[in-house]
């Protein structure tokens, strides 16, 4: 087969992809119904029971750079396997756990199996599509959909496990999923291309710490106060280790990340876009649970049934309607038309009422919401990764899902300090809650137009996919002996 022609297991492929970035997504969702019933079992405080949801964000929002350049060199398939056994080992200590500390061992350890499975998935997906940009755009809507679909099925199968069996089985779930996983993957993915290098360990250690400190400290902050010592204290060895790191890489010979790979088109920009994305988008989806739960009286499984057409709306358009788009007007145009429309439906979200009702209050700003996501979200991801080299694709996904993982935490705790001040702590006083919430979906939507005025001013106007397809044939045939050097390094 030649090095360009289409691997005729890629659509199986992506299936099993898709199945990652759905289980990465529910486990950061899953727990929420679960958690009255962890803490009474095993004995957290109100204040150290976000701990179950934060040491797992931690972990894979810090590693997940790490996670990119291991996949660059050792192989993405190699990686994806690991990544899997990980999180099949910790979710077993998880669900097993009598104590508070084995149980956030467990649970940043779930998070360090995501950091090296999200990147890792990300280079398989764009090896297996890299020879068609079209059919590139639709794979990536499909992977795309799957996180909706992740966090949606979370809040369900939380509850359905925790009520049918117990609360363990939140943690177990992930066990049988990874090992079909491993079992079948050996004939599906492909290996990938492994690079010869050594793995830059004082840069690893340095943006490792550097990003758990910046995460650790962003989650904390609305706890104990943004101008506490110890949050200026956290945040700011964040800082000094990131700008350790930075030094690093300028001059080390194998950098865990090349500084030139901010080089690449729209990169930086597209990065800046995707955090903003996630900053807008998390703390909606946060406050929006809260509302149905907390002012509409919804339970569990009301209020997943609630997010249900949000879900079906960002699946159906990512999958038929956003690949078409960037087809025609390339990924600028999209991006920067879904952030506007989403901050549009998270902006109607702020009229919320607390005696509002589900069709009139909820319905149909979500399926607002859920459009400008859609349409933004695939091409902020192609925007990251396309002008990267074949040799950094792994590092430009563990990129790209760092600053919407670090744009998530960031935005969420910034929402948070917002809704606490306007009355969302205020628990049993609808009217104070209904205030805090609607400042949240302000505040919110007030990002989402940040990034569309940032993706307009800073992104480079992309060409339509289809002229971008004609030309990437022609490119390829000029440079054959360049992609024939690589293959060789490519082990079955």
């Amino acid at each position: 087969m030649s090095i360009h022609s289409p691997d005729p297991r890629r659509w199986a492929a992506l299936a099993l992809i898709a199945v990652a970035q759905f289980l990465v997504i529910m486990d950061t969702s899953i727990i929420g119904v679960a958690l009255p019933e962890i803490q009474r079992a095993i004995g957290f405080s109100q204040v150290e029971l976000s701990w179950v949801f934060n040491a797992y964000v931690i972990a894979f929002g810090g590693l997940l750079l790490l996670g990119g350049r291991l996949s660059d060199l050792y192989g993405p398939r190699r990686v994806f396997a690991g990544g899997f056994a990980i999180l099949a080992g910790a979710s077993l200590l998880t669900g097993l756990a009598t104590s508070e500390v084995v149980l956030l061992a467990g649970r940043a350890l779930q998070g360090v199996g995501s950091a090296l499975i999200a990147p890792a998935a990300l280079t398989l997906l764009m090896t297996l599509f890299s020879h068609d940009p079209r059919e590139l755009t639709k794979a990536l809507a499909l992977y795309g959909a799957a996180a909706p679909a992740g966090g949606t099925a979370g809040v369900f199968m939380g509850g359905l496990l925790t009520d049918a069996v117990d609360w363990p089985w939140v943690f177990f779930i992930n066990v049988p999923i990874a090992l079909v996983v491993l079992a079948v993957m050996g004939r599906i993915l492909p290996a990938g291309l492994v690079r010869r290098g050594n793995l830059d360990i004082l840069g690893a250690l340095s943006v490792t710490a550097a990003l758990s400190l910046a995460v650790f400290g962003i989650v904390r902050a609305p706890e104990i106060g943004w101008g506490s010592p110890e949050t200026l204290l956290v945040l700011g060895s964040a800082i000094g280790l990131l700008v350790l790191f930075i030094a690093f890489q300028a001059r080390s010979r194998e950098p865990l990340m090349p500084l030139s790979i901010w080089r690449a088109p729209n990169l930086a920009a597209a990065n800046v876009a995707m955090a903003l994305l996630g900053a807008a988008w998390i703390p909606m989806w946060f406050f929006l649970n809260l509302y149905l739960q907390q002012v509409l009286r919804f339970g569990a499984f009301e209020g997943g049934a609630a997010l249900l057409p949000m879900t079906v709306t960002i699946m159906v358009l990512m999958v038929g309607v956003t690949a078409r788009l960037v087809g025609r007007f390339g990924f600028k145009a999209p991006l920067v038309s879904g952030m506007l429309v989403l901050a549009g439906g998270i902006g109607w979200l702020g009229f919320v009422r607390p005696d509002g009702t589900f069709l009139v209050d909820i319905l149909p700003a979500t399926i607002v919401a859920a459009t400008g996501m859609s349409l933004a979200y695939i091409p902020a991801m192609l925007a990251a990764l396309s002008g990267a080299q074949p040799a950094e694709g792994g590092l430009a996904a563990g990129i790209v899902n760092t600053t919407y993982q670090v744009g998530s935490a960031l935005g969420l705790a910034v929402i948070t300090a917002v809704a606490t001040a306007a009355g969302a702590a205020q628990l049993g006083d609808v009217t104070a809650l209904t205030d805090g919430f609607r400042a949240a979906f302000v505040g919110a939507a007030a990002i989402a137009v940040t990034g569309a005025t940032v993706s307009f001013v800073t992104l480079r106007r992309s060409v339509p996919m289809r002229v971008a397809a004609s030309e990437s044939a022609s490119v390829r045939s000029t440079s054959d002996s360049g992609y024939a050097d690589r293959a060789a390094s490519v082990r079955p």
